[in-house]
């Protein structure tokens, strides 16, 4: 694995699918205690495994990715890697865990909010695994098997609602399934929900469920009456790509649907009540791969085909940083992290670059002010030339 010169971008030597963040107090006492049933340490002393997991260090943030070569013998393993990312230093780590899983591919990943552990999609079936079965193996025994996903095929998107309590998941054949969980007692199963599923996002509350296909209209699902209420339907030539809830500044829910149109790639925003179509925003040149939503909803993020990353601020829809080429291929997967303070990126170059998201700084009165400095000595200006000001003695 080839050590990068930017310390917040790492080279992983695995094509990356998948990433999102993990709890670090969840995971880091597991890790610790599993590593200190062989260690005889002075009692009161920190305990750590790998490079720098501390239970006292808050500074850190736990990063997951999965991807992988797929199947044969391409030397190119498959397997979720676990590395920490320092706030203070603004670095991202090698890694500190990796669990492999040989000839299966992990294309999809979903973390449990709750810090319980990782759901894996494989080509043909999904795993549960504990954090404490993070670590090096090269094959797929490890892990608890959901059966009712067995034999299903490639499921393309996997998600929790925000209390962790329901499971979706939407297949490569267009099927949509929603479970309880952990029991996985079947709550929803739409075998022709769309073509194929894309993505699929909980609101903010789990009242709604929102499926994107690759063809036709994206759905709304009701919850409580596992049935659609409503349809959102295309315009032109839009292709929606993913979709995220969020709040506005006045705690209204929105929704938000990147889409890819023959000019690049468009935010659009979605009335939650009506279901009405509220606006359409062009933000980029370059067909949008990726994208999420910041948990307080002050930013959306946007990955490209072309390897760049767009912050934008949500108000306003401007672009407020574009870290062009943050990775030398597409942008296969954006997660902010919990606390809003940072984007991390993953790419099919094997690489996961962390952004720092810095609230924009207010300076609309400084220009309001400027601007009416300008307009007055404009104004005395031409009001000397009229003869309307008398010249000073």
């Amino acid at each position: 694995m080839a050590k990068s010169k930017i310390p917040n971008l790492q080279k992983y030597g695995i094509p990356f699918y998948a990433a999102a963040w993990a709890p670090y107090k969840e995971i880091s006492s597991k890790l610790i205690s599993k590593a200190d049933d062989n260690d005889d340490r002075p009692s009161g002393e920190s305990s750590s495994v790998g490079d720098g997991i501390s239970s006292q260090n808050s500074a850190q943030h736990f990063v997951v990715l999965a991807g992988g070569g797929g199947e044969g013998h391409n030397g190119i393993p498959n397997a979720v890697v676990l590395s920490l990312f320092d706030f203070a230093s603004n670095s991202l780590s090698p890694p500190v865990a990796k669990l492999g899983f040989g000839s299966d591919l992990p294309y999809r990943m979903v973390v449990h909010p709750g810090g319980d552990g990782v759901i894996c999609a494989f080509p043909n079936s999904c795993k549960f695994y504990k954090w404490e079965e993070v670590k090096d193996c090269g094959t797929n025994e490890l892990g608890l098997n959901l059966r009712q996903l067995q034999d299903k095929g490639q499921q393309l998107a996997l998600t929790f609602n925000s209390e962790g309590s329901v499971l979706a998941v939407g297949g490569e054949d267009g099927n949509l399934r929603v479970f309880k969980w952990p029991s996985m007692e079947i709550i929803l199963d739409e075998a022709e929900a769309h073509t194929s599923v894309k993505d699929l996002c909980f609101s903010p509350d789990g009242k709604f469920l929102v499926s994107l296909g690759s063809r036709g209209p994206g759905r709304v699902w009701d919850m409580s009456s596992t049935t659609v209420v409503a349809s959102l339907s295309k315009e032109n030539d839009e292709v929606f790509a993913s979709c995220r809830f969020s709040q506005n500044s006045e705690k209204n829910q929105v929704l938000f649907i990147a889409a890819i149109t023959g000019k690049g790639g468009s935010i659009l925003t979605w009335n939650t009540s009506s279901w009405k179509r509220m606006s359409s925003k062009h933000v980029v040149k370059e067909p949008a791969s990726s994208f999420d939503v910041s948990p307080d909803g002050k930013h959306l993020a946007i990955g490209t085909i072309q390897g760049d990353v767009l912050l934008v601020n949500s108000t306003d829809m401007r672009v407020q940083m574009m870290v062009r080429k943050a990775h030398l291929g597409i942008v296969t997967a954006l997660r902010f992290s919990h606390d809003s303070r940072a984007l991390v990126s993953a790419s099919m170059d094997s690489s996961a670059r962390v952004t720092l998201v810095k609230d924009k700084k207010s300076g609309g009165l400084s220009w309001l002010i400027i601007t009416l400095i300008i307009i007055l000595a404009i104004a005395v200006y031409i009001l000397k030339n009229e003869g309307l000001i008398p010249p000073v003695a």
